[in-house]
């Protein structure tokens, strides 16, 4: 029930400032009027909107609040005079936890309570109707705690759907609070604590301040990390392609030759030649063959050059070891004629029938081994060459339907085909389970549970899905009997469901204007793929083709193709296409072909790709690193850390992320270990499925973790005092010396090798490249000369590029806004006799956008602000005058391009038609060389 309050009236203005206040505190509450659960009984679930449809189904006798997730967790921080070292967590008392009410909580279990006790007092229950996971679990037992239930009395029900069958269902069969459920659930929180609260410490210790470790999160920055250094250390093979392309008649063949030459040379506007979808329908259009040459003189066509076999690869992933290996592979392969294996290729190329045989070979400075040297080998193709078709075989194939979905796979797919992150599948999800209102109906569930990593579907569902397929698509397109999936996972509970419609008889397209744009692509997404899980395999007619001719009849050729004999599950969600498929023309054994061209090509092996979303967290399900409820927040978390950024949805390291992840591995090798972690996961599930004692699982780990840590303090070197050794190429500008790659707070970056007597330092590539000044049309406000570019830990920003015998106090910064524009530095503040409320330290006072208002002098360490309004008005009155005079002392400067032309306001803020910075930066260094 609201709070009575005597306060005066306010004016709209306090009330509207006074609400966004509250609203910024992230306050809630149930707006539980009291006596409404009188006679009624009290569901308790997760989120208002879940509340809401499941009231639908239960009608009057039930009262549905929601405690809006967690209500109770370890406090961030010791209360005043103790020094536990995890808050919250009494390690010498056996973990002992301490809980206490989340802020903005209150006003949610004050109605809780009020709701439990109208309800109880006159012959009421109260139900826990939490999400049937782990943490639903958990919430519900800090729900019973502070309710004073005991945990073996609740009145525990959980659903799969909320539909009406599954929650009569629920209610009928209502169960204790599962405390192994909860111990396991307690265990993964304190064992997070611990890491994070005695690992992050040790970071900003021997790293950077404000940087964070956690138990899972680690693991997987270590998973892009050491990806990063594969494609790093990576060294190609070189391998040799050659392809046949014959005509069926042979006077068409020599014309067919010229023309096929003049397709690939015409290029879009782009610069890029044909498509292999339009090459595979310009063959098919002359009625042609492709096919790729697999034998020759008895023997498989694959001349390699193995980069392993000249230089191993190194035992681990360590930097050094990657450097010294790269070095050994750029001395083997400096010269072209060696390792060279083209002129075995040619040899072969004349045997198949190509003439005129011309090669060349080109240096590529960045290739690596083999790589090195890009050979072609080209000619004209010997249509009279003798060629036959030794053999065709047709064979027919099927292509059975993936199970539906689980957690992990409904993320991947979401990625792969609609291009959304895991955190933004997981919000369309949650309000596709929790309930839609459609039109005539209110809320309804859409969808089972999204957090789950069981293909198991209910009878039920089964029955209804096949009657679907049955009076939709017909007999011929319905399995004899239900398709059964087993689950990826070995662990995963069969209890609950695979991620299903409620209702397979609601078609995507009968709830579309019913739902959100991302609410709907899932939707389809999901329906599809739980109709064609249970419909019949899809059939392909797959045909090779031998051709077999060339020198003494020793070459043979292979030429594919397949065609959709019948679409079964692809009924549903499409035929998949593919640019590579050729469809093959009608063909003979013994039937004679004439070659029109040969195509020689150089290949080389392509490094390991870089993780997406999607790959990333089958990797994380494969290794069993973390669950599907946290897939999601493991992925936003390492990216809010800087330890990784996503660029073209790929994961690439940061110079952060590998320094950290480095500084982890050397102090705690067992803890960043994949197969630890996954260990950890498993004791965590054997609490819940086999009774293991939570208290002694966390004593065994701490015992090995406390000495690693206390190890770790003592001997890890801080990161900043590490160096390691650039390319000796790369030279010191000032003094000529070598250069090293030093850490600094904002990552890696070149410092000269003689450091401190030459303090020469250049920012790097991601290939540790040097990053030469980025010149901008920016004039500096104190050297009249063109500023450059820079990025910080805050973002870009302009700087003076200072001569011999300047100081920073002879150059400026200029702040680049998030749009990309150039702004003035703001006048300083002035400087009063006002102490901080806070912490006492002198005011500062400045102009805002609302008048003057006053600031403590040591933000950000201090945030304490003064009340303006609440000075007396002489006060005020000598102030506003300081404040007038030392603003005219210090005016606000304007900034312009070298030709004059300002870029920013009085206010020091960017014109209106100002270009942004990007559009100012200078393609030449506009230095010249000192006197």
């Amino acid at each position: 029930m609201a709070k009575k309050t005597t306060k005066k009236k306010t004016s709209k203005k306090t009330t509207k400032k006074t609400t966004k206040k509250a609203a910024g505190r992230k306050s809630f509450g149930s707006n539980y009027k009291k006596g409404d659960a009188q006679g009624k009984s009290l569901v308790i679930v997760e989120s208002p909107a879940k509340a809401k449809t499941i009231n639908k189904h239960l009608g009057n006798d039930y009262v549905v609040l929601a405690s809006v997730g967690h209500v109770r967790d370890l406090p961030s921080k010791n209360p005043k005079g103790v020094k536990d070292p995890v808050p919250g967590v009494k390690i010498e008392k056996r973990f002992q936890p301490s809980y206490e009410i989340l802020k903005g909580k209150e006003q949610v279990m004050k109605d809780l309570k009020a709701a439990a006790k109208d309800a109880i007092s006159t012959g009421g229950q109260v139900w826990f109707a939490t999400d049937l996971d782990r943490e639903g679990e958990a919430i519900a037992w800090h729900l019973a705690q502070e309710l004073k239930i005991d945990s073996k009395d609740a009145k525990r029900v959980i659903f799969p759907a909320i539909t009406k069958a599954e929650i009569d269902k629920a209610f009928h069969n209502p169960h204790p609070i599962d405390e192994d459920r909860v111990n396991a659930q307690q265990a993964r929180r304190i064992l997070d604590r611990i890491v994070g609260y005695q690992v992050s410490p040790l970071l900003w210790k021997k790293v950077a301040r404000g940087l964070s470790a956690g138990r899972v999160q680690s693991v997987a920055v270590r998973l892009i990390v050491d990806r990063e250094r594969q494609i790093r250390a990576f060294v190609p093979d070189e391998y040799w392609n050659i392809t046949g392309y014959f005509a069926l008649d042979q006077a068409k063949a020599g014309k067919l030759g010229e023309q096929w030459r003049q397709f690939l040379a015409e290029t879009d506007e782009k610069g890029k030649g044909p498509t292999v979808k339009a090459q595979n329908g310009w063959l098919g259009t002359n009625n042609t063959i492709r096919a790729e040459l697999v034998e020759i003189d008895g023997q498989k066509f694959d001349p390699r050059v193995l980069s392993a076999k000249i230089v191993p690869e190194p035992k681990a992933l360590s930097e050094d070891e990657v450097t010294d290996r790269l070095t050994k592979v750029a001395d083997a392969f400096a010269k072209p004629e060696t390792h060279d294996i083209s002129k075995q290729v040619e040899s072969i190329a004349a045997k198949v029938g190509l003439r005129d045989v011309q090669s060349s070979v080109t240096e590529n400075e960045r290739g690596k081994g083999p790589q090195r040297w890009t050979r072609s080998i080209q000619g004209i193709a010997d249509v009279d060459a003798d060629y036959a078709i030794e053999s065709i075989e047709t064979k027919r194939t099927k292509s059975r339907a993936p199970g539906p979905f689980i957690t992990s796979t409904m993320q991947q797919s979401a990625s792969s085909r609609l291009g959304f992150g895991a955190q933004r599948t997981m919000r369309a999800a949650q309000g596709l389970y929790e309930g839609v209102n459609i039109p005539g109906e209110g809320p309804v569930g859409l969808i089972t549970y999204m957090r789950t990593d069981s293909t198991h579907i209910a009878g039920e569902a089964l029955n209804a899905v096949r009657g679907h397929i049955k009076s939709q698509f017909g007999d011929k397109y319905l399995p004899a009997k239900p398709n059964f999936f087993k689950s990826t996972n070995k662990d995963a509970q069969e209890a609950h469901e695979a991620i299903r419609p409620t209702d397979v008889s609601r078609h995507p397209d009968q709830v579309k204007s019913a739902l959100k744009p991302d609410q709907y692509r899932l939707y389809k997404l999901i329906w599809e793929r739980f109709v064609a899980c249970q419909m019949v395999p899809a059939e392909w007619d797959a045909t090779s083709v031998m051709i077999r001719g060339g020198e003494d009849r020793s070459a043979i050729f292979r030429a594919t193709g397949r065609t959709l004999a019948f679409d079964g599950h692809y009924r549903v969600s499409g035929v998949p296409t593919s640019g590579d498929e050729l469809n093959l023309p009608k063909l003979e054994e013994k039937q004679p072909l004439y070659p029109f061209d040969f195509q020689v090509d150089q290949k080389f092996t392509s490094a390991p790709g870089r993780y997406s979303e999607a790959s990333l967290i089958k990797t994380l399900e494969s290794e069993g690193i973390g669950r599907p409820s946290t897939y999601a927040s493991i992925i936003q978390t390492i990216q809010d850390r800087k330890y990784v950024e996503q660029i073209a949805r790929a994961f690439y390291a940061t110079d952060l992320g590998e320094v950290v992840t480095d500084k982890l591995v050397e102090g705690f090798p067992r803890l960043m270990d994949l197969s630890y972690t996954r260990q950890l996961e498993e004791e965590l599930d054997k609490i819940e499925d086999e009774h293991l004692d939570w208290i002694d699982m966390l004593e065994q780990f701490y015992g090995r973790f406390s000495k690693a840590l206390e190890e770790a303090h003592e001997q890890m070197t801080h990161a900043k005092a590490e160096t390691k050794p650039a390319p000796d190429e790369y030279r010191c500008e000032k003094c000529g010396s070598t250069l090293v790659y030093r850490f600094g707070k904002n990552g890696r970056f070149l410092s000269c090798s003689t450091y401190p007597d030459c303090d020469y330092a250049c920012p790097c590539d991601r290939e540790g490249k040097p990053q030469m000044a980025e010149f901008v049309d920016v004039k500096c406000p104190k050297t009249g000369r063109p500023m450059i570019r820079k990025t910080g830990r805050f973002g870009p920003f302009l700087t003076t590029p200072l001569e011999e015998g300047e100081t920073n106090d002879d150059g400026m910064i200029l702040n680049i806004d998030k749009k990309g524009f150039v702004n003035a530095p703001s006048v300083p503040p002035l400087t009063t006799d006002l102490p901080c409320p806070t912490c006492e330290s002198p005011l500062n006072l400045r102009n805002g956008a609302r008048g003057p208002w006053l600031g403590c002098s040591r933000f950000p360490k201090c945030r304490g602000r003064g009340k303006w309004a609440g000075l007396e008005e002489d006060i005020k009155s000598d102030l506003e005058k300081q404040l007038a005079a030392h603003e005219k002392k210090h005016p606000v400067i304007t900034i312009t391009r070298m030709d004059g032309t300002p870029l920013t306001d009085a206010k020091g803020k960017p014109l209106p038609e100002a270009p942004k910075v990007d559009e100012l930066v200078l393609l030449e260094d506009p230095r010249t060389p000192s006197a």
